[in-house]
């Protein structure tokens, strides 16, 4: 029987806690499936704004499909859209796993339930009273650890794949093929003024499984993903000799994409959201109009927990909001700011209602919902992002 390995580098004293978050790249699978998904989405909405789409994807080797209920006055051709936001990813040739010019494109579409749609549309349309598309419930979170108000552990793992990706497209790095994962861990300390409080303090682990052609050996892969993506992306303050690095770990990744793993939309709910902080209401984001709030409700809440901390009335916070279908009002509102606020949760509640409507019609019209924005949305998160276009990272001035 092999002896039990030294779990001591995963222990930390009373006052810090290990926290590690994950990303993947716009090649990756499932990362491909919300892209297509998003691209339907946009494609609805550029010709008609009102069109109601809950568009699903499907892939594995040499195949995508397409599934949904969609209602729309916009013509599309699905094959062509399809085929084209996969050559953008970069599958365009079998041996990366996916090929653009010949895998088989297969489209199953259906108009939406007349039972939901009577609950979103009202004498032919849909406005700021309308009923919400689904029960469920959304979360959002922030903090004041990054500028862009997200973890440090999310935020440093999808700068690793950004950086990669743009290395990959660049041909700065020649043999860098499109599935690519990372994953940071980082050691946060306890604020001793308030437990609540996180500071990051160092990287504890880093780690990049890449997607790569054949002719690259592993040692020239380590180096030149330490050197060119890791040492320009991770801080140098929070890095020490005590920093413990994997680089395809597994060893060579040449067989990736659809062929080496079967990709589903929404299977990256975390990888899109917070990287596992906070919490998560399940439902996913890509191919659905924002009549879904599964969209536009996790949207908004977003939007009011970055609001809290931009206005320093809290140093972190999550936000929760339910729906029911056919109800235009929200069910319930929860704040928690762990005990960083400067004003007990259930005031900040009254604060939140007092600056936002949150009723799906209304969040439409306030964050600009129904322009064609999705599609790059679907890959490196939908929050903490600076595009004008993602409208829920604009913090508002609260009254109060």
């Amino acid at each position: 029987m092999s002896s039990k390995p030294d779990y001591s580098k995963l222990i930390c004293d009373a006052n810090r806690i290990l926290f590690t978050s994950e990303s993947v790249s716009e090649g990756h699978p499932d990362k491909l499936c919300d892209q297509v998904s998003d691209a339907v989405l946009d494609a609805c909405l550029a010709q008609d704004p009102n069109s109601r789409v809950a568009c699903e994807t499907a892939t594995k080797t040499g195949m995508v499909m397409v599934l949904g209920e969609i209602t729309t006055n916009a013509v599309i051709d699905y094959d062509k859209l399809i085929r084209r936001t996969i050559e953008q990813i970069g599958y365009d040739d079998g041996d990366k796993g996916l090929d653009y010019k010949s895998c088989s494109v297969l489209v199953a579409i259906a108009q939406q339930s007349a039972d939901i749609a009577q609950s979103v549309v009202k004498d032919g349309k849909m406005d700021e009273n309308i009923g919400a598309g689904d029960q469920g419930h959304m979360f959002g979170y922030a903090t004041d650890e990054t500028p862009e108000m997200m973890p440090m552990t999310h935020t440093l793992a999808t700068k690793l794949m950004e950086a990669l990706t743009v290395a990959r497209k660049n041909g700065s790095i020649k043999w860098l093929r499109p599935d690519m994962k990372s994953q940071v861990t980082i050691e946060y300390e306890k604020d001793p003024k308030c437990p609540g409080h996180l500071i990051p303090r160092r990287v504890h682990t880093v780690v990049i499984s890449t997607q790569h052609d054949p002719s690259v050996t592993n040692e020239e892969l380590r180096k030149v993903i330490r050197e060119q993506i890791i040492d320009k992306v991770i801080p140098r303050e929070l890095v020490d000799d005590k920093t413990i690095y994997f680089i395809n770990p597994s060893g060579r990744f040449v067989i990736g994409g659809p062929q080496g793993d079967a990709g589903v939309t929404g299977r990256k709910i975390i990888v899109d959201t917070y990287g596992g902080w906070g919490a998560h209401g399940g439902g996913a984001f890509s191919g659905k109009d924002p009549s879904k709030v599964d969209r536009s409700g996790a949207y908004a809440a977003r939007w009011i927990a970055k609001s809290l901390v931009a206005a320093k009335l809290c140093k972190r916070c999550l936000v929760q909001v339910s729906y029911s279908i056919g109800i235009p009002e929200p069910l319930s509102l929860n704040v928690n700011t762990y005990g960083t606020g400067v004003k007990p949760d259930e005031e900040l509640v009254r604060i939140v209602l007092d600056n936002f409507d949150l009723r799906p019609g209304v969040l439409t019209r306030d964050l600009k919902l129904r322009r064609p924005i999705y599609q790059k949305t679907a890959s490196l998160g939908h929050f903490g992002r600076s595009d004008p276009d993602f409208t829920w990272e604009q913090p508002k001035e609260l009254k109060f």
